[in-house]
């Protein structure tokens, strides 16, 4: 999430935080321990767990990270260490979880040049098949895991559902929210948009509830600027069991936002960078890069097919002919924020709207967000006139949204917006929206899916607005963050003597005042954290809101209680040529078909 609120709402929690330490004795903030990054390494080879991503008709990429083990008398060759000798790793992906018809099998090896983690792309699968892999090495096994390929069948439509979520901060609180996914059996797969990890430490930094301190603390303790400290937080994730399961289950389509790398990245640069004590950005953001494509399942597409600048990660999934999934990435060639880069205005985030050289920079069009050559991209495939649904994976808010001054003690006449979001960057922002806007009804209808802000959103997507007069473009669907804070904790942060329900209202009229002035969101909850359940038909795409359970005087912060799980809260649609938001009160049911797969 960009933290404009962040300065203030860091500052108030970073505050609170320390107070609380004071209080309690030095302890309570921890000295380094990787423990608990570490664990997994001296639980055999496989301790890491095993994951699948980036499915496509025919192929799918399969991970882990395999410990070699070590000699006696020599330490363990833990993440980041750099230690170990290479390891021979085995690898199979059969139709049945026994094994008993395997299709595919081969041997890597491993070491510490990519950190001792593994992928393998299989290719020449069937398409909406499942299927079931596993690793052997050293004498051990891994568990098996479960993945699936697309539903991408040749003038055939198939079932398509999938979990949307984002911004998943360790030391913000358990992860009840992949708990719920690894229990589901209806995904075809899980879609990250960004915050996967965060670059945070554990002192002043610290971010996430005090309740948490000493019971779920980031490794390394210091804030990650280096390879090392990349693979160790990679590592303290995965070693999650809950995060473990989801990835054990369902394929996983992943792209980074910002604090992959650090908070409001922009192309030289970022908030959270100090290049005086903390190095050049460039090498920082050129070795958590490197941390990213070790330890997840991802595929890099080729290169040299579609124009791009520095490293090509975005990429277009399809699936037959009903929709296509176009994941944008946002960070690694975007102009500097206006009120974070060199040479902007004073403020950064939430910067006011309406102020004459404000607006000259924000209008500017040599400033973007994707490089040009993404943009252009992303264009042509809207244009595709074979397939009903245009999916585009995002990580920041796409739609035009002016927040009300009152919600940040400013003149209650002010409008402030996010430059962290296409709000910052309007030529890139105008020209989708108006590209979108253009297209005829046959070349089908475009549904944004975001993350980033830590609150769940469902809005039309304006273009040519006047008041509340405007062209619907399509629709964007936000998710709630997974644990990171959201609109309700700043609130609790800055009236931390109140009681939970009475800052669940307060919460609830800030999005009041949010919906009142932007008439084309038509939903926003700012308490739950959990994720999003996406549903697609040829008839209409369906959101619906699944969200931890609302804070009460005995529980005021769910995250930091380990049994819970997100439950249903909400459900959205867009129908088939509406480009618009409509209410249903019906939550997503049984899927019209399922993958080719045998139990046995």
């Amino acid at each position: 999430m960009t933290t404009s609120l962040a300065p203030s709402r860091r500052a108030v929690l970073k505050g609170a935080a320390i107070a609380a330490a004071a209080a309690a004795g030095s302890s309570v903030f921890r000295t380094f321990d990787e423990e608990a990054a570490a664990a997994p390494a001296h639980r055999g080879v496989f301790g890491y767990g095993v994951a699948s991503g980036d499915p496509t008709g025919d192929s799918v990429v399969i991970w882990t990270r395999a410990t070699p083990p070590a000699h006696r008398g020599e330490p363990v060759a833990t993440p980041g260490s750099g230690r170990g000798a290479p390891l021979r790793v085995h690898w199979q992906i059969a139709r049945d979880r026994d094994f008993s018809r395997v299709v595919d099998q081969g041997v890597v090896v491993t070491s510490p040049r990519s950190d001792h983690t593994v992928k393998v792309d299989i290719n020449g699968l069937n398409p909406y098949t499942r299927y079931y892999y596993r690793f052997r090495a050293a004498g051990d096994v891994s568990a098996v895991g479960r993945t699936q390929t697309a539903p991408d069948t040749r003038h055939r439509t198939h079932a398509l559902r999938f979990a949307l979520v984002s911004c998943s901060n360790y030391t913000g609180g358990y992860f009840g929210a992949y708990r719920a996914l690894g229990k589901r059996d209806d995904l075809d797969f899980v879609l990250h948009v960004g915050d996967y990890i965060y670059e945070y430490g554990n002192g002043a930094d610290r971010y996430g509830p005090i309740d948490l301190v000493g019971r779920r603390d980031a490794v390394p303790d210091t804030e990650t600027i280096d390879l090392e400290g990349y693979r160790l937080r990679h590592a303290l994730h995965k070693a999650d069991p809950d995060l473990q399961a989801a990835h054990r289950r369902h394929p996983w389509i992943t792209i980074f936002d910002d604090h992959e790398v650090a908070n409001n990245a922009w192309k030289s640069g970022a908030e959270n960078h100090t290049p005086g004590t903390e190095g050049a950005f460039l090498r920082r953001r050129r070795q958590a890069y490197e941390a990213y494509l070790e330890w997840m399942p991802f595929r890099l597409p080729e290169q040299q097919r579609v124009p791009h600048r520095g490293i090509r990660f975005f990429r277009r999934f399809t699936f037959g002919d009903l929709a296509d999934l176009s994941v944008l990435e946002t960070r690694q060639n975007r102009s500097a924020q206006i009120g974070v880069g060199p040479g902007s205005v004073p403020g950064g985030g939430f910067i006011p709207a309406g102020i004459a050289e404000v607006d000259a920079q924000l209008a500017d069009p040599s400033r973007h967000l994707p490089e040009p050559e993404q943009l252009e991209w992303l264009k042509r495939g809207v244009e595709h006139t074979s397939r009903r649904w245009h999916l585009i994976g995002n990580q920041v808010i796409l739609t035009p949204v002016r927040f009300p001054g009152a919600v940040f003690g400013a003149p209650a006449d002010q409008r402030l917006l996010n430059s962290d979001q296409w709000d910052g960057y309007q030529a890139d922002q105008t020209a989708l929206l108006s590209h979108l806007a253009a297209q005829p009804r046959r070349a089908g209808d475009a549904v944004v899916l975001t993350g980033d802000i830590h609150s769940s959103w469902a809005m039309d997507l304006p273009a040519d607005r006047d008041g509340a007069d405007y062209t619907p473009a399509g629709v964007e669907f936000v998710c709630p963050s997974v644990t990171s804070d959201g609109f309700y904790e700043a609130v609790r942060a800055a009236q931390p003597n109140v009681p939970a329900p009475q800052l669940v209202a307060t919460t609830a009229q800030l999005a009041g005042a949010v919906t009142a002035t932007n008439p084309w969101v038509r939903y926003l909850d700012g308490v739950g954290h959990g994720f999003t359940l996406i549903d697609v038909t040829p008839e209409r795409v369906q959101a619906d809101y699944h969200l931890t359970p609302l804070p009460t005087v005995a529980r005021p912060d769910p995250r930091i209680d380990a049994e819970v799980e997100p439950t249903y809260a909400s459900s959205w649609q867009t129908l088939a040529g509406s480009r618009q938001v409509s209410a249903t009160t019906e939550p997503i049911g049984e899927r019209a078909d399922h993958p080719v797969h045998r139990h046995r």
